[in-house]
């Protein structure tokens, strides 16, 4: 019974965990890409423990080399005295020596071909390692973006088939400003017609006689003359008469009127004079 009942909790975890991952892809890769940097500092580790071994096999047989050398020398300078127990035993330990050089540098060949064979493979591993985690952030990368994609669709699909609809907020809006829109046009149209233009063209015209009038008056007060007077002066003197008779400045002298006396100045520099 207990053993079912850890087996019910496995199985709930599992499908806690595996629904959390299926949730978090990316969590995923940055674990296992700090699981390979764990993978390849152990594996470095124990590499630079068999460089170690290398090294010091490199030594030994350095050292048996320079050995080998010394009791060369000495059984070949003991045998040439005549002295040839001491001779005899020098050249003994120089065969040992010869044999432990023979196995030790077996030794550093193997271990020499043994570390370039685990740091290819270690590069290999790596770069294979890299390229899967690299193709993965790819596929991650490319199934947001199908799945935002696919998402945008579905939106522009779901506001195709909803916007205008009776009860669209968009809908609902434009009614509410088309409303606005046709009462503000319509109050404004009878304010317009609320406005009586024959009185204010009346009122313009009262303004402009009495500006006419007080430009008169103080032309007459200052002994100016009004160009506009003498303009339609000259242009009535300048038109044809009326019934074929002649113009006033082509008639006899006879026949023009009387000069027009100035009007009496009751201000101004002619004023003065007078008095």
């Amino acid at each position: 019974m207990w053993a079912r009942i850890r087996n019910l909790v496995s199985g709930f975890m599992s499908l806690f965990v595996s629904g959390l991952e299926k949730q978090n892809p990316r969590a995923l890769i940055e674990a296992e890409k700090e699981n390979l940097r764990k993978q390849i500092a152990r594996f470095n580790d124990n590499l630079a423990t068999h460089a170690g071994f290398c090294e010091r096999l490199m030594r030994q047989v350095k050292n048996q080399e320079v050995q080998e050398r010394d009791l060369t020398a000495k059984a070949a300078a003991n045998l040439k005295v005549g002295n040839r127990a001491a001779a005899g035993q020098y050249a003994l330990q120089l065969k040992t020596v010869k044999e432990q050089i023979e196995e030790n540098r077996s030794q550093l060949q193997a271990a020499e071909e043994t570390f370039k064979k685990l740091v290819q493979a270690r590069d290999v591993s790596v770069k294979e390692a890299h390229e899967k985690i690299e193709q993965l952030k790819r596929m991650l990368t490319e199934t947001e973006m199908l799945e935002a994609q696919a998402e945008l669709q579905e939106m522009a699909q779901g506001m195709i088939s909803s916007i205008g609809g009776s009860g669209d907020t968009v809908a609902r809006v434009e009614e509410y400003l088309t409303e606005r829109r046709d009462k503000a046009a319509g109050r404004a149209r009878v304010a317009a017609t609320s406005i009586d233009s024959s009185k204010v063209e009346l009122m313009e015209a009262e303004q402009q006689a009495l500006a006419d009038q007080a430009l008169v008056e103080f032309a007459a007060s200052y002994g100016l003359e009004m160009p506009a007077a003498a303009a339609s002066t000259e242009g009535a003197s300048a038109a044809p008469a009326v019934g074929g008779k002649p113009p006033v400045g082509d008639r006899p002298a006879a026949e023009a009127t009387t000069e027009v006396k100035p009007p009496q100045k009751d201000m101004g520099p002619a004023a003065k004079q007078s008095e």
